[in-house]
C-alpha cells in the first residue's frame, strides 16, 4: 500500500524548501512544487526557486517546465500533480507537494469544482478595462471573493469576473468543491518579527544575484509582469522610482503576501500548523504515524 502524500505549505520566507529537503531525504521522497511561477524558465532569483544544488540532492518536479509565453492554471497542476505523484510512486517513494500556492493545495485537495472553461472573446473584453473598473465590478458582483483575491493580480481577478458574467452566480459558488482528501497537511509558520526578517533578507539577496537583470529579460512576457517583485523591478526599470526605493517596496509587498497568505491558509484549509523552526522532527514522526497501516 503506497503511502499518503505529504503536503507543506506556509508563506514566503518561511523556510518550506529546506524542510522539504531535509524530509524527502528522510522519507525517502521527491517534491513536487506547489508554485504559480516556479513552472516558469526564466524566472529563477525571483520567485526563489530551488537551486540546481537542492534539484540534484532531491528530484523535484514542476519546476521549469513551461516557457514564458504559455499560461498555467490550476487544472494543469492538478492534471501535471497526479502525473509526477504516479511516477514518484512507481519507485516505491514519498511525494511531497511543497509549495506557497493556496488555490493549488486546495484543488489538489478539493477538485477543481464546476467553473466553465474560459471564453477567449470575453476575457479579451475583459483585459481591456482598467483594473479599478474590474475591482469595482467584482466587489459589487462577489463581495466574498473581492474579500480574500488578490487585487494586484489581475488575470486572477479577470478570471473571477469571466466566471461570474458566464454563469450569472458568484465566483465563490462556483468554487464548490467535494469533501477534502485525507492526508497529512501542514503549514508552516513563525513568529511575525522572524518572518520579517527573513522576507527582508530574501530580497536584499534576490537583488544582489541579480534580479533586475532577470526582469530586464522576462519582462516582456504576461506572465512575468504579474509575479510580486518583477512587477515592481519592471516599475523601476522604466524609471518610476529608484532602485533603493523599489527594494523597499518588494520588502513591503512580499510582507503584504506572506499575510494574505497566512490567511488563506487559515481559512480555507484544515491543515495542522507547526513552527518552522522545529518542523522536520514533528513533521517527520507524524507523518510515519499517519502512513502506518491500520491494524484490521
Amino acid at each position: 500500500m503506497n503511502a499518503p502524500e505529504l503536503l507543506l505549505a506556509g508563506p514566503t520566507a518561511v523556510g518550506k524548501t529546506e524542510i522539504a529537503l531535509h524530509l524527502a531525504e528522510l522519507l525517502d521522497g521527491e517534491i513536487v512544487s506547489v508554485d504559480s511561477m516556479q513552472v516558469y524558465r526564466g524566472l529563477d532569483i525571483g520567485t526563489a526557486k530551488p537551486t540546481l544544488e537542492e534539484r540534484r540532492r532531491v528530484p523535484h518536479h514542476l519546476i521549469d517546465i513551461l516557457n514564458l509565453t504559455e499560461t498555467f492554471d490550476a487544472a494543469q497542476f492538478v492534471r501535471r500533480t497526479s502525473a509526477a505523484i504516479e511516477d514518484i510512486r512507481s519507485r516505491n517513494r514519498v511525494p511531497i507537494l511543497c509549495g506557497g500556492t493556496g488555490l493549488y493545495f486546495k484543488a489538489w485537495l478539493e477538485g477543481l469544482g464546476q467553473s466553465p472553461p474560459p471564453d477567449p472573446a470575453l476575457r479579451a473584453t475583459l483585459e481591456k478595462l482598467p483594473l479599478p473598473v474590474l475591482l469595482a465590478e467584482l466587489q459589487s458582483r462577489d463581495p466574498a471573493t473581492f474579500e480574500r483575491i488578490d487585487r494586484q493580480n489581475p488575470r486572477r481577478i479577470i478570471r473571477a469576473i469571466e466566471v461570474i458574467r458566464l454563469t450569472g452566480q458568484p465566483f465563490s459558488a462556483q468554487r464548490e468543491r467535494c469533501a477534502p482528501k485525507a492526508v497529512p497537511f501542514f503549514v508552516l509558520q513563525r513568529a511575525q518579527a522572524d518572518l520579517h526578517r527573513r522576507i527582508d533578507e530574501r530580497v536584499e539577496e534576490m537583488f544582489a544575484r541579480g534580479l533586475v537583470q532577470e526582469t530586464e529579460r522576462a519582462l516582456a512576457n504576461p506572465a512575468a509582469s504579474l509575479a510580486l517583485g518583477y512587477r515592481q523591478v519592471g516599475e523601476y526599470l522604466k524609471g518610476v522610482r529608484g532602485l533603493a526605493e523599489t527594494i523597499t517596496l518588494v520588502k513591503l509587498r512580499s510582507r503584504q503576501y506572506a499575510k494574505r497568505q497566512l490567511t488563506w491558509f487559515r481559512h480555507q484549509t484544515q491543515a495542522d500548523w507547526i513552527d518552522a523552526g522545529s518542523a522536520v522532527a514533528a513533521i517527520q514522526a507524524r507523518f510515519l504515524t499517519a502512513a502506518r497501516p491500520k491494524a484490521s
